[in-house]
C-alpha cells in the first residue's frame, strides 16, 4: 500500500482530512513524532505496520486509541477503550474552576476515567491534592499511571468505587463529566464513539439526565462551604441541571465551550 492509496482508502471509510490522517498514521507507523515526517515515501520496514494502522482507521478506530495517547490542557494523557478520549471541550470545566475556586486544597473527581480533569486541575493549583473516583478498576489505575506519566502521582490518589460512596471528607473543588446521551441519541454519534468508546461512559438513561439525577443529591456533602461543583453537560441540558440541583447549591455561570455551548454549569455550596 503507497501513500495515496491509504489516503483513498481512508477518505472512502469517511474520514475528513484523509491525506493529514494518513501522514500522522505514517509517522506511527515509523515510530516518529508527525512533525518529523519528512515526505510521505513509506520505509520497507514500515509498510506492514502501516497497512495494519490503515485499516484499524478504515475501520473507524479513533486516532488516539491507535496512537495510545491524547492531549489534553497541558497534559500528555494515555488512553484506552475503557476510558473516554478526553476533549478539548472538558478544557472548560478547568477554565471554570480557576475563575471561581475560591480556595483548592482539596479537588475530587468523579468518573475520572483518564484522569484528565483532576490533573489538569493540580496543574492549575499546585497546592492542591486530588482524588479520583471511577467505576471500572481499569480506567482508576490507567488514570494513576498518568498522574506518574505528568509528574503528579505525589498529589493525587485514585480509587475504584461508585461515585462517592469510598469517600470521606468534604472537597473544594468537585469536577465531574458524567454520562449524559440520551439513549436514542448513541445512535447518531460518529462510529468513533459509538463502536469504539464504553457506552457506559455516555449514555444516562431515555433523556439523558440519570447520572445526574444520582450526583447532585450527593453534592452538598462532598462540598466544602463555599466550595464548587463543576460538571459538564450536553447541550441544551443546563435549565435541566439548575432545576435538579439541590436548594443547598447555588448557581455561579453556566459556561460557554469555544464553540458557544454551554459546556459547564458551576454550582457553589453555601
Amino acid at each position: 500500500m503507497n501513500f495515496r492509496d491509504a489516503s483513498r482508502r481512508l477518505a472512502a471509510a469517511g474520514i475528513e482530512d484523509a491525506a493529514r490522517e494518513a501522514r500522522h498514521l505514517l509517522a506511527l507507523a515509523q515510530g516518529i513524532p508527525l512533525r518529523s515526517l519528512i515526505g510521505t515515501d513509506i520505509p520497507p520496514a514500515a509498510t506492514t505496520r502501516f497497512a495494519a494502522l490503515v485499516a484499524r482507521r478504515a475501520a473507524r478506530e479513533p486516532m488516539a486509541f491507535i496512537a495510545g495517547h491524547a492531549g489534553f490542557w497541558t497534559l500528555d494523557l494515555e488512553v484506552a477503550p475503557t476510558t473516554l478520549i478526553p476533549r478539548a471541550d472538558s478544557e472548560t470545566l478547568i477554565e471554570a474552576a480557576k475563575a471561581h475556586a475560591r480556595h483548592a486544597g482539596r479537588i475530587l473527581d468523579l468518573g475520572t476515567g483518564t484522569g484528565a480533569l483532576l490533573l489538569a486541575a493540580l496543574r492549575e493549583f499546585p497546592g492542591a491534592f486530588g482524588v479520583g473516583v471511577d467505576l471500572v478498576a481499569d480506567a482508576a489505575a490507567l488514570a494513576a499511571r498518568n498522574a506518574r506519566r505528568n509528574d503528579l502521582a505525589d498529589r493525587c490518589a485514585f480509587i475504584a468505587g461508585d461515585w462517592d460512596t469510598a469517600l470521606g471528607g468534604r472537597f473544594d473543588i468537585v469536577l465531574t463529566n458524567p454520562p449524559y446521551i440520551a439513549e436514542t441519541d448513541l445512535a447518531t454519534l460518529p462510529p468513533e464513539v459509538r463502536e469504539h468508546e464504553p457506552l457506559a461512559a455516555l449514555a444516562a438513561g431515555a433523556d439523558g439526565l440519570g447520572a445526574y439525577r444520582r450526583l447532585l443529591p450527593r453534592l452538598p456533602a462532598l462540598l466544602t462551604p463555599g466550595g464548587i461543583a463543576v460538571l459538564e453537560i450536553g447541550q441544551g441540558q443546563g435549565a435541566d441541571i439548575v432545576t435538579l440541583a439541590p436548594l443547598e447549591l447555588r448557581l455561579v455561570e453556566i459556561r460557554k465551550d469555544l464553540a458557544g455551548i454551554p459546556r459547564a454549569v458551576v454550582l457553589a455550596a453555601a
